[in-house]
């Protein structure tokens, strides 16, 4: 099994009254949005009632059979990501393992684990069914793996583990530099009855060792739940179940680049609330409304809370019309009012009072080892009484040299996010792209000094394999300010550095990336990665003598 990677109606998405509606000083609930969401998977439901589970022949004398577990869970597979990879196939060995005991395979083994030391893919959605079908290959951990309660229990244990030794130059731009380790430890239940009903349960223990400066937000969280959830099955829906999840959740959708669970961070990013989703073989429907929950760092008494001054609502919907194309269309909402920060201000957009709304769409597939991606976002809403008018695009096309040795790919990218002309004049239109919830690390380079608002992004891409279990990843980017009166915004959108006179330039600088994956068997992988990033006129302004770099080497194991 090769790894998952990195229309609506016109009721659904009504720009015109959208517009109307904000422009009149209205804000519009998350109850409207998720209840429109809600409404049509009901629709579905009451139409398509679900069929009793089927039972196979029974013998004379003989109890009814066993509930059939080979489709439980539904298993939501990760979107696949711009700048994808095509992992390598044919004879070799996948895993360091597999060299050292000559176990030469003739194709990928079927593993639940993309090979690679970090995996965006939440727990709940890693998919062990194989486990289901004779003949699959035996692993130490199959004994806590769908574990039999009767006929109609099941019950899985999981976990993962990594360790991260990092070491910063200029670190955020300063002249320090930063030692550091980090260690994250994840463990997981997961229970069902049949295929209606599901409960879920995710801990986290994240902390950081020995920095020199003060850890960020995303480092540390001490013992909390980073999903705790429970899933009700509605239907059975036109060859696809529909369910409603409700409780803390991590969310992640298409691209990534406004909706992810961020791996690279120490902590991940989770929410709280509802969401329902139907899942078919052509098309994938979800409706949610969530807030965010603040980290707490540390204290057995201070668990994590969702942030009660922001609501985070939205419809996706992603069409699959054959093998690894898939297109995306959605609707989302953030109706953020924490009014302590002027959202005017530089640096604070996802702090001040705001209605920010997002449409967008995206394409990605690929035809005779030819690769492309375009994803178009356009945001429209109020920031603290100014109109918002905002818009960023992805684009890219690449290829993979299949005749080749080392299995090369090669990406060529242009990102751009629109930023404001003039900040301190308060009447004007807000230009500056809101990133929401990104994975932008992925993205827009590991040094993480700039994020998906008020930028172009010349960037490229080349993968290699030299062995099927080793992966050599290098990244070029070029970055330029959208509107040189705009801010420089870092990975989580906050402003670094400003010249509101435009007199500093618009060359942020450029930086390369190179990573190397051993991949040394299906539950474990190195990673070793170094980053530099060159300034360019405008940081050699605002911020003389950094040249920031970043070297990590990280282990992680997962079962």
């Amino acid at each position: 099994m090769k790894p998952q990677y990195p229309v609506p109606s016109p009721a659904m998405i009504n720009l015109k009254s959208v517009k109307t509606r904000i422009t009149s000083g209205h804000r519009w609930s998350p109850k409207i949005i998720l209840g429109a969401g809600i409404l049509g998977l009901s629709l579905q439901v009451l139409a398509n009632p679900t069929p009793p589970p089927k039972a196979a022949a029974a013998t004379p004398g003989a109890e009814e059979s066993a509930f059939d577990w080979s489709k439980v869970p539904p298993v939501t597979p990760m979107p696949r990501p711009g700048v994808s990879v095509t992992p390598p196939s044919g004879t070799g060995y996948y895993s360091l393992w597999d060299l050292v005991t000559d176990n030469e395979r003739k194709a990928p083994p079927v593993a639940p684990y993309a090979p690679f030391a970090l995996l965006p893919t939440s727990s709940f959605d890693i998919d062990f069914r194989y486990l289901e079908k004779s003949g699959y290959e035996k692993d130490l951990f199959d004994p806590v793996k769908r574990i039999k309660l009767g006929n109609d229990w099941l019950l899985s244990f999981g976990g993962n583990f990594w360790i991260r030794h990092v070491h910063e130059t200029d670190s955020r731009l300063t002249s320090q530099s930063n030692t550091f380790n980090l260690i994250r430890t994840r463990l997981h239940a997961d229970l069902w009855y049949r295929d209606q009903f599901r409960l879920f349960a995710e801990g986290i223990d994240s902390r950081s060792y020995s920095q020199n400066i003060t850890p960020l937000a995303t480092d540390v969280n001490h013992t909390d739940m980073l999903n705790l959830f429970a899933d009700i099955k509605l239907a059975n829906v036109k060859e696809g179940p529909a369910y409603v999840r409700v409780g803390r959740q991590e969310l992640l959708y298409g691209s990534q680049r406004l909706i992810s669970t961020l791996d690279w961070a120490n902590t991940r990013r989770t929410f709280q609330g509802v969401k329902t989703f139907w899942r078919n073989p052509k098309l994938d429907l979800d409706a949610f409304w969530a807030r965010p929950m603040n980290v707490v760092p540390s204290g057995p008494q201070n668990f994590d809370n969702w942030d009660t001054n922001r609501d985070f609502y939205g419809l996706w919907a992603t069409y699959k019309p054959q093998r690894g194309h898939f297109a995306d269309l959605y609707f989302l909402s953030l109706d953020n009012n924490n009014s302590g920060v002027a959202a005017s201000a530089i640096g604070s957009l996802n702090k001040g009072n705001s209605l920010v709304h997002t449409v967008g769409t995206r394409y990605i597939g690929d035809t005779n080892n030819f690769l492309y991606e375009l994803e178009g976002m356009y945001q429209f809403g109020q920031r603290s009484g100014r109109e918002i008018s905002a818009f960023a695009i992805a684009s890219g096309a690449g290829y993979r040299f299949a005749a080749l040795p080392m299995n090369p790919q090669m990406w060529l990218r242009y990102d751009f996010a629109s930023g404001t002309r003039n900040h301190g004049d308060t009447t004007n239109t807000s230009n500056t792209f809101n990133q929401l919830f990104p994975f932008g690390h992925y993205y827009l380079g590991f040094v993480d000094r700039v994020g998906r608002q008020n930028i172009h992004d010349f960037n490229a891409q080349m993968t290699f394999h030299p062995q099927q279990w080793l992966t050599i990843i290098t990244q070029y980017h070029r970055f330029y300010l959208a509107n040189k009166t705009d801010a420089l915004y870092n990975a989580a959108g906050v402003a670094s550095a400003q010249d509101s006179n435009g007199l500093s330039g618009s060359h942020v600088g450029d930086e390369m990336d190179l990573r190397f994956n051993i991949h040394v068997n299906r539950h474990q992988d190195v990673l070793l990665g170094y980053s530099k990033l060159w300034a360019g006129e405008f940081l050699k302004a605002k911020k003389p003598g950094v040249s920031p770099d970043l070297f990590y080497v990280q282990y992680s194991v997962r079962f």
